[in-house]
């Protein structure tokens, strides 16, 4: 029987050949975790005869302690390779079939006569796929594509990516549990069948899709039903003009479309890892073994939070250097500059311009293009908050993309698509590329245009210090279980005329759960814990020691939220951002001090947003002793009830199923660290001092906020309900949050930033706090009963200089 272990006397010397050349970049799983039982015969099988995987397999299962890839089984009276190939299912008329056509009807005939089980193990390998520390003509030559490969190839292959290998194992397939009792020509078509479509989605999650010719996916977009009726709506009954705006989507539809290349993926691959390497001390990428099972048989769109232009290479190079394809990456126009553009294009972006209103046209072109990616199956990637995050937080959901995605899958549906999973993804740096162009633009100045001398600026930063970076994958969210979960029924209706009256409040939803599993996802490091705790003294100073203590408190109350914990120490983690350039060390003979500069602490800042949404609760909670000593657990509740639901909505984090419970469960949190004493009936401040230093700075990360709320209800509860539009509410209480910021010394542009209160009128509405009418805003006694609530939350010497500063905007 022929097999890809057929008796070849230079099989040995060729092994050992392949054994000194070759090299494995990754190999999934471990060979400890594939469950191989002891017991029962292995056979490889591989998805075509091929004598280079053959030997490679040989000598991998020789190394990882597997069974023998080499010598024969034997069953009774059968003898069995160890090794198969599926048959070839094209073949030119001049080759001969390479391997039999029924591969396992011997090993269904030796199961079936000694009653012996036998485990099938698929075996995938990728020649040039994994990265390597070389790339050039030849390697990208010879890279494995979803072209099919002749000897020629294949040797060529071997010879220049034989160091570049990845090898994936699947799970084994009991022939037990294959066999029916059909004839045997049956159940190999079965296994066949089955093994097939196993190796075309793995090839399917490390190459993508097939890459179709880009031109044709233009004609396609440009030919197909909603376009021609854009078309046809503008054009009327005028052939030239019909003929004009074809011309012009397909225009349209080369401006938007990616041209990805699988050469230059490896480029870029190879040029990312030398930059990351320049830039950073490392990349940790964590969750991903949750994604490489979804994305053979999803189509995954992943949505990270945006925090620098570096998010997208990043990101794309995490994946392909585990084994999955990167994504066609949604990026705006302005990044389609000379010899950027270009690069990006071949590298999977695909470019939208900012708006689309008053182009119906280009928005069908787009919308278009977007499903055939998506029902194509290819990988997505688009950042659902529009911009970068110049604050440092999560920003509210942008509706565009996600509008656009539901309405592909809806119709996708009807056509009998693959299933839509969406991937948050949290990426946290201890130091970004931009951060002096953030602080500027929160101080007033304008956004710069990109171009490549802006580019050529960034690289000159290349020799300093940027730390580690961290990328964590959050809960994935199949899109057809959340519509079943938030709409039932959906899947009964028509999508013939216009999108169902349910989309938009189901779009506002589904942005608002991807931005909670975004959230969920950050991970606690040296930077933003040291500005969690610098930044909340009052001058941005404190004593080294005190630091030290209150870091390691705030790395034990956030171990239960956060994604990871850095490693070390506190007293590591204050070097490590000193460093970094972001704090002062001064040494005293009473002790050394912590401090940083005003320019200093505005950066800090940015990174302590990252991660604020992670303390929201125990904040508000710690801010409830500001000025009263003690608390029942009912008073507390009353009390932090109205302001939690907007909290909740600012810092995009899940609401906990009863806010009652969460409280007792983080005073108990707070008593533990000896913050908090249990008074019986009630919760008492602790009588230490370092303890309630401690609390006070606990509850400072939430004060800001609630300061800004508090100037926001005292401006719209001092005029008529009616009287304020939202911009106007807006920019008053911007203007008086720079001056209280002015006033106390605290002069951060992020604290009077005019898209944080913008953000808290929405969240307001959103709640039922207020109402729209006319543009104008209302309210009704319900807001004011709230805020009388909450203004307890205050001690009375901070109460009477917000009010003093809320008096000062109505005279």
């Amino acid at each position: 029987m022929a097999s890809a272990t057929s008796v070849n006397p230079l099989r040995a010397p060729l092994r050992r050949l392949i054994a000194a050349w070759t090299q494995v970049r990754l190999l999934e799983p471990a060979p400890e975790a594939l469950g191989l039982d002891p017991d029962l015969t292995t056979l490889y099988v591989l998805p075509r005869s091929s004598l280079s995987d053959s030997l490679l397999l040989d000598v991998l299962a020789r190394q990882q302690g597997l069974p023998d890839a080499t010598l024969p089984r034997h069953l009774g009276d059968h003898t069995l390779p160890a090794q198969l190939s599926l048959p070839t299912t094209r073949r030119h008329l001049w080759q001969r079939r390479r391997g039999p056509r029924s591969p396992f009807r011997a090993v269904i005939e030796a199961h079936r006569d000694t009653g012996r089980d036998i485990q099938l193990v698929p075996v995938s390998i990728f020649w040039g796929r994994a990265p390597g520390k070389r790339f050039g003509l030849w390697q990208l030559l010879a890279a494995d594509s979803w072209r099919l490969t002749g000897r020629l190839r294949r040797l060529l292959a071997v010879m220049v990516n034989g160091r570049d290998l990845e090898v994936h194992f699947g799970a084994p397939l009991r022939l037990a549990e294959l066999d029916d009792g059909r004839e045997p020509s049956l159940t190999d078509r079965k296994a066949a069948r089955l093994l097939r479509v196993h190796f075309r989605r793995m090839r399917s999650r490390v190459l993508g899709p097939d890459l179709s010719h880009r031109r044709t996916l233009i004609e396609g977009v440009a030919r197909s039903e909603p376009v021609r009726r854009a078309i046809e709506e503008q054009a009327g009954h005028s052939p030239r003009q019909r003929a004009r705006l074809t011309q012009r989507a397909r225009r349209y539809g080369r401006e938007i479309a990616s041209s990805m290349s699988y050469p230059v993926l490896r480029f870029l691959d190879g040029v990312l890892g030398r930059l990351w390497n320049r830039l950073y001390d490392g990349v940790d990428a964590r969750g991903l073994e949750d994604v490489k099972p979804l994305a053979g048989e999803c189509t995954l769109v992943y949505v990270p939070c945006h925090r620098s232009h570096i998010d997208y290479l990043l990101l794309s190079y995490v994946l392909y250097a585990q084994g999955l394809m990167p994504p066609h990456i949604a990026a705006g126009r302005n990044l389609d500059m000379p010899l950027i553009g270009p690069l990006l294009r071949r590298g999977g972006a695909f470019f939208m311009r900012r708006s689309f209103r008053g182009k119906a046209l280009y928005s069908a072109v787009f919308k278009e293009y977007l499903h055939r990616l998506l029902n194509r199956g290819h990988p997505l990637e688009y950042f659902i908050e529009g911009g970068r995050s110049r604050s440092g937080r999560m920003l509210p959901p942008r509706p565009g993309m996600l509008a656009m995605t539901l309405d592909s899958f809806l119709r996708s549906q009807r056509e009998g698509g693959q299933p839509l999973v969406f991937v948050p993804v949290y990426i946290g740096y201890e130091r970004i590329l931009e951060e002096a162009s953030y602080q500027r633009e929160l101080a007033g100045g304008g956004k710069r245009k990109e171009s490549p001398l802006a580019l050529l600026r960034v690289v000159r930063r290349l020799r300093e210090p940027h730390g580690r970076v961290a990328v964590n994958i959050g809960e994935p969210l199949a899109l057809d279980d959340f519509l079943d979960r938030t709409r039932p029924g959906w899947r009964d209706d028509s999508l013939d005329a216009a999108p169902p009256e349910w989309r938009r409040t189901a779009v506002t939803e589904l942005g608002e759960t991807l931005a909670r599993r975004i959230n969920a996802a950050a991970s606690l490091n040296p930077v933003n814990l040291v500005a969690l705790g610098l930044l909340a003294t009052p001058h941005h100073a404190i004593e080294a020691s005190l630091l030290e203590r209150h870091l390691a408190l705030l790395a034990s109350l956030g171990r239960e939220h956060a994604f990871a914990l850095p490693p070390g120490e506190p007293a590591d983690w204050i070097a490590q951002t000193r460093a970094l350039g972001m704090l002062e060390h001064s040494p005293h003979a009473l002790g050394d001090l912590v401090t940083a500069e005003p320019a200093q602490a505005t950066l800090l800042g940015w990174y302590r947003n990252n991660v604020l949404h992670l303390y929201a609760l125990i904040g508000l909670t710690a801010f409830a002793f500001r000025h009263q000593p003690c608390h029942t657990l009912d008073d507390l509740e009353r009390l932090l009830a109205p302001s939690w639901p907007v909290l909740v909505r600012e810092f995009a984090i899940a609401p906990p199923a009863s806010l009652r419970e969460a409280l007792a469960d983080t005073l108990e949190r707070l008593a533990e660290q000896g913050l908090l004493e249990d008074d019986g009936d009630r919760w008492r401040r602790t009588s230490s001092l370092t303890g309630e230093e401690q609390l006070r700075m606990l509850g400072r990360l939430m004060q800001p906020p609630l300061e800004r709320g508090y100037l926001l209800l005292s401006v719209l509860l001092g005029e008529a309900p009616g009287h304020f539009t939202r911009d106007a509410l807006t920019e008053r209480t911007r203007q008086l949050a720079e001056r209280l910021g002015r006033l106390t010394g605290r002069d951060s542009p992020e604290f009077f930033d005019a898209r944080l209160f913008a953000s808290l009128v929405q969240n307001l509405e959103a709640e039922g706090w207020l109402r729209t009418r006319d543009g104008r805003l209302y309210y009704g006694s319900r807001l004011r009963e709230g805020a009388l609530r909450g203004q307890t939350l205050f001690d009375p010497a901070l109460r009477h200089r917000l009010q003093r500063i809320a008096r000062h905007a109505q005279a």
